[in-house]
């Protein structure tokens, strides 16, 4: 059985979950509300506050489906209780970036600024301190709309392998190259 798959959601106080026909989940909790519809091969029971999926068979599409909407229900009761947060560096000379509420203005050294709409389900901080690199911390309950807004962010100067300049995540690691040797 997958060890994913079998593993009990724990809910805390103040999420609910409402199962509707054809296996529609819906999630509330005090940070929002989130909306999945999983395989209606699968079920969802809840006891005693805690929440468990089960499948019919071991066939290797249900073994598959079992483990991945278990990780998405998770991810949902996660978000509406705690959130989630991304955070991004900019590292590069001349990098700033400001945000006016939901509108992020990156400068990362192309001829324009570039500016960017954020959905409302995502707020946004950013920060330029003095000897440090700009970053910004974004926080949503929905993970995968907070990944999406995360990876477009960084898609617009991804950083490279030469000096490492470009928006990256806060934690991540670039696998640097070595440049060119002297010739005679």
């Amino acid at each position: 059985m997958s060890r994913i798959g079998k593993a009990p959601i724990s809910l805390p106080k103040g999420v609910e979950i409402n199962i509707s026909k054809g296996n529609f989940i819906s999630v509330k909790g005090p940070k929002g509300e989130l909306h999945q519809q999983i395989d209606p091969d699968l079920t969802v029971e809840i006891e005693d506050g805690v929440m468990t999926l089960k499948r019919p068979t071991d066939q290797q599409r249900h073994r598959a489906m079992h483990g991945l909407y278990r990780a998405l229900l998770n991810n949902m009761v996660t978000g509406v209780s705690e959130g989630f947060v991304r955070e991004l560096e900019l590292v590069g000379v001349g990098y700033r970036v400001t945000n006016t509420g939901q509108l992020l203005e990156l400068t990362l050294g192309y001829s324009h600024p570039i500016l960017f709409v954020l959905p409302d389900e995502v707020k946004v901080t950013t920060a330029m301190e003095k000897g440090k690199n700009p970053y910004i911390r974004l926080e949503s309950f929905d993970k995968q709309l907070l990944g999406q807004v995360a990876a477009k962010i960084r898609s617009f100067r991804k950083p490279e392998p030469y000096k490492g300049k470009g928006v990256r995540y806060a934690n991540e690691q670039i696998r640097r190259k070595a440049g060119k040797t002297a010739g005679k």
